[in-house]
């Protein structure tokens, strides 16, 4: 049986810190239900079985499912029901095993339905893990923010102590703040809220943590993943620090909403690093960074020009570093807030397990969604005859976008109207990809699989809903199929 991690702030019913989403809106404290989306990328039909921890408990709620080949499906954790229902007010973490492979993006939601928070912040789970973890932005009462973030042990046989460090962006110099919690069990993870930790005494904070994790009652260095949401968005990551980062999108003052892009780069090396960002435009700019601390750079500031939309790649000779990148528009008004991972490098076929296309009229609704596709070539030769492939939730491909060529550096983008579809199905499992009325029996699900012969891509696919005349967004990175 395959396993991987869900640490991404799971619940059935909990409490969350987001952004605000239209004026006068804060969503801090707001109650979220979460979708595990999920997406079968093996060869034959999937027995899959979730194990619901919560949050510190070593007891685990089983659910079972199936689903086909190449399909895209979800599990609304806030709809079990019987032998599968979890407590009121759950709050904790999942592990997912199949005998097959699978992936999987969770989509929090708010409740109830009526709520006007429309942002649904995404994380993906995790097929692997390490002793290491590091959060690349950590806020409270920032930029109207506050983060909260969960740490869940990816250990098979022992419980773990871990210990946490809060380093300050905005006081380089100050000790970094240490959290400590012990004997979290095999499977559970550990909540953390800025907005309620005393340890963290000022009225605001800006920085990065570092989480470290051993066996409990040993110095024996044990499995973690950590996730942590802000701004209206989740990121999770284990991370291995590289010297040179990958960023699918970078944005200055494009499309109608005027897109920005910032990127917030740790360094988790032991000496100060010098990092360079050089924008797919040849635009560059360059900081040094202490061991532990963070820097922001935003694509605006560090001279692109406006209505670019293109790439990135961060390096720092010789150091280590992480990074998150967010999107914001520059309207001045709030709603666009997203965030995605920066890459440590490509693959040739990528899983997207989440992504829906609507018509118009039911997008300016704000009842459904629309999802588009960043795909950028971070290998060091041309990535041909891309093919960006549509599955419905049997795993059908009901639509295929085929790119001529992605230049070593560049990027593309896609969305289901560029899809010539499959002439076995109607136009409009293309218009309401992923809907109930494009699918077969109805029903959510969707979800993409992107091929190349030769490069190396990573992709990022963005949610986009509407609230009012407002649009909302969500990102989340494509995940790579061995």
């Amino acid at each position: 049986m395959l396993r991987f991690k869900i640490a991404a702030l799971l619940g059935a019913l909990m409490m969350l810190a987001t952004s605000g989403l239209v004026s006068a809106q804060v969503a801090y404290g707001t109650p979220f239900a979460t979708s595990i989306t999920y997406q079968n990328v093996g060869s034959g039909q999937a027995n899959v079985q979730f194990q619901f921890y919560n949050e510190k408990q070593a007891v685990p709620v089983t659910v079972n499912r199936q689903i086909a080949a190449g399909a895209g499906s979800s599990l609304f954790v806030g709809g079990l029901s019987g032998n599968e229902s979890l407590p009121a007010a759950f709050k904790g973490s999942a592990v997912m095993s199949a005998d097959q492979p699978v992936v999987a993006t969770l989509v929090q939601i708010a409740q109830p339905s009526t709520s006007p928070v429309k942002n649904r912040p995404l994380s993906n789970g995790f097929s692997s893990a390490s002793s290491t973890v590091l959060l690349a932005t950590v806020l409270k009462n920032q930029f109207n923010t506050t983060s909260v973030f969960s740490v869940q042990n990816a250990e098979t046989n022992s419980a773990i102590d871990i210990t946490i460090s809060l380093f300050n962006a905005d006081d380089p110099s100050a000790s970094p703040i240490t959290l400590t919690e012990n004997n979290i069990p095999i499977g559970a993870a550990k909540y953390y809220d800025m907005g309620t930790l005393s340890q963290v005494a000022a009225a605001s904070f800006n920085g990065s943590a570092t989480i470290s994790a051993v066996r409990t009652g040993t110095s024996t260095p044990a499995n973690i993943v950590a996730s942590a949401m802000e701004l209206g968005t989740s990121g999770a990551k284990t991370l291995n620090a590289k010297a040179k980062i990958f960023m699918a999108t970078a944005l200055c003052d494009a499309f109608g909403d005027q897109q920005r892009t910032a990127y917030a780069v740790q360094n988790n090396g032991s000496a100060a690093a010098n990092v360079t960002v050089t924008y797919s435009d040849g635009t560059d700019a360059s900081a040094s960074i202490n061991p532990g601390a963070k820097k922001s750079f935003v694509a605006c500031d560090d001279g692109a020009p406006a209505g670019f939309s293109g790439a990135a790649t961060i390096e720092a000779p010789g150091g280590n570093i992480v990074v998150i990148g967010k999107a914001f528009s520059n309207l001045g008004t709030p709603g666009f807030e997203t965030a995605f991972l920066g890459e440590q490098g490509g693959n040739p076929k990528l899983a997207m397990p989440y992504v829906r296309w609507t018509s118009q009229a039911n997008f300016d609704a704000g009842t459904r969604q629309r999802t588009f596709l960043a795909i950028q070539n971070v290998g060091t030769s041309a990535a041909a005859n891309v093919a960006v492939k549509y599955l419905d939730k049997n795993g059908t491909v009901v639509g295929t976008h085929t790119i001529a060529t992605i230049a070593a550096g560049a990027k593309a983008n896609s969305n289901p109207t560029l899809a010539a579809a499959d002439p076995n199905n109607p136009p409009l499992t293309l218009l309401e990809f992923g809907t109930p009325d494009g699918n077969p029996g109805g029903g959510f699900g969707g979800a993409v699989i992107i091929e190349a012969t030769g490069g190396q891509l990573i992709a990022i696919a963005r949610v986009a809903s509407k609230t009012g005349a407002t649009q909302v967004a969500e990102d989340y990175n494509g995940i790579p199929v061995q």
